[in-house]
């Protein structure tokens, strides 16, 4: 949510950062809606204060026998009433217009963000490790011979129809033991606070991050009108929804392993071979809450908490800053973490590390308390996958497969794996 006295004060400024983002200009349309909201509230207050004024003199005219003034002031209160309570009506209604005007409209972007219509202007900015030289022509993870019987997508479909899997056996392990391993890095190493949250939100919970009211197609909503998340972000981050935060509290950084769900409206079509774009997925999400003073080198730490996962699971990926055209909704800047797929030949998307300055926590109404008093401030969030665990799963298994169709685990995982180290060909663990 935009700061509406930002927009009065600067309107130039923010019409520009939407032009950068490639919309329109909107702060007219803004600001005429607010000055008529702010209109109906003086009238208000003049009538109120004009009714005020005749209820005093009511009792006077009464007292001294005048009883035309005093009715002619007993029919003005009487008015000033009705007047008011149409004043304040209207005010409210336009109070209710501006807000949804402002919930629609995204973030704007940082000013180091690049500029660019789409992906096509996104920025390399880091590159780790070096794709593995193959004697043999790389499979996807579905095609490869250990793996197969891991994946279940016949099954899935008949339970749950397309873009559904069924792990089982050493898939669903290895699967399972990659969220362990995330977690425990994060929460053992990088400082996170482990949570076990709702997967099902209220509806102004999903509005608090940003989903709702612009994407509700792209989530599941239940018969009464609760929300399935699309990542943890979504709960962890309204943990401080309402919340006055002592300074001292901040920073706040969390970490979750849950289950997502996305309808993916707008990709059909799209990678429908395999477990790469899933219905229902399993992330470690981490959100921070920090000061504002801090958020852009917090975000910074956190794309270092998530490349470190890729690297100690010995997967070559690469590191682009998004382009203004590319960004998500609440986003003011974003990092995304692309692995290395052997089977595509290719980087692919694995996490995005996103800092939404106090966006979010305006519509959340998220603040702290200074450390040398005043008035309160809100604080600054930012979210990022760490890692997105089905994804990982499909790097994992991509770049250790080997020429017979076994697959080599990472060494950091043999302690997650009962210290088995590799899938043979027949999908068992050895």
């Amino acid at each position: 949510m935009h700061d509406i006295r930002a927009i009065r004060d600067t309107p130039a400024a923010f019409d520009a950062g939407l032009a950068r983002r490639g919309l329109a200009p909107q702060s007219a349309a803004i600001l005429a809606l607010d000055e008529a909201r702010r209109a109906c509230i003086l009238a208000a207050e003049t009538a109120q204060a004009e009714r005020n004024a005749a209820s005093k003199d009511v009792g006077a005219a009464k007292a001294r026998g005048d009883d035309a003034e005093f009715e002619r002031l007993r029919a003005l209160v009487s008015e000033k009433k009705d007047e008011i309570a149409r004043l304040e009506d209207e005010a409210k209604e336009k109070d209710a217009a501006l807000a949804d005007m402002l919930a629609t409209i995204p973030n704007l972007p940082a000013a180091d963000v690049p500029d660019g219509a789409d992906e096509a202007a996104n920025v390399e900015i880091n590159r780790w490790g070096s794709p593995r030289a193959f004697a043999f022509t790389p499979r996807e993870h579905f095609d490869i011979a250990g793996v197969k019987p891991g994946l279940d997508f016949e099954t899935a479909a008949k339970l749950s129809g397309a873009r559904f899997v069924v792990m089982q056996g050493a898939v669903a392990r290895l699967h399972r033991a990659l969220a362990q391993f995330m977690l425990d890095v994060h929460t053992l190493e990088n400082g996170l606070t482990e949570v076990n949250g709702p997967v099902i939100v209220r509806a102004e919970t999903m509005f608090g991050t940003g989903q709702l009211p612009k994407f509700g197609e792209d989530s599941y909503e239940t018969t009464n009108g609760w929300w399935l998340i699309p990542t943890s972000e979504v709960s962890l981050t309204n943990i401080v929804a309402g919340e006055i935060l002592d300074a001292t509290e901040l920073p706040r950084r969390y970490t979750a392993h849950s289950l997502c769900f996305r309808s993916e409206a707008g990709s059909a079509g799209r990678d429908t071979a395999g477990m790469l774009r899933q219905h229902q997925f399993e992330k470690v999400e981490m959100v921070s809450i920090t000061h504002p003073d801090h958020s852009d080198d917090e975000q910074k730490r956190m794309l270092g908490c998530a490349e470190g996962i890729l690297e100690r699971l010995e997967i070559p990926y690469r590191t682009i800053v998004l382009c203004t055209g590319d960004m998500g909704f609440g986003a003011r800047r974003t990092f995304d973490i692309e692995a290395w797929l052997p089977g595509q030949n290719c980087y692919r998307e694995i996490s995005s590390v996103s800092t939404c300055g106090d966006f979010q926590a305006r519509r959340m109404n998220a603040r702290f308390r200074p450390a040398g008093g005043g008035k309160p401030e809100f604080v600054h969030t930012l979210n990022g996958s760490g890692l997105a665990v089905g994804r990982c799963l499909i790097a994992v298994l991509e770049n250790g497969q080997q020429a017979d169709g076994s697959v080599l685990i990472p060494q950091a995982l043999h302690a997650y794996m009962g210290g088995k180290t590799m899938i043979t060909p027949e999908g068992q663990l050895a």
